[in-house]
């Protein structure tokens, strides 16, 4: 199984608690392996298998209501 790395940027994060809703809601997602999702610095990067494409994960993380971009 390969593994792909998604470097996100994610704007709209103000708090603990919103980085913590995205990456709930990624990794209870199938094929999602690790995620590091930062309120501070705007980012996100989650390892996935090669299922999920990096559209996905985009769809993924715009579905807890932040802008995001790859």
């Amino acid at each position: 199984m390969s593994e792909r790395v998604h470097q996100l940027v994610i704007t709209g994060m103000t708090c603990g608690g919103c980085s913590g809703r995205v990456a709930k809601v990624l990794n209870a997602t199938p094929g999602v392996l690790q995620t590091t999702i930062s309120h501070e610095t705007d980012s996100g990067v989650v390892v996935t298998t090669d299922a999920l494409s990096t559209q996905d994960v985009v769809d993924i993380v715009a579905s807890t209501g932040f802008a995001v971009s790859a």
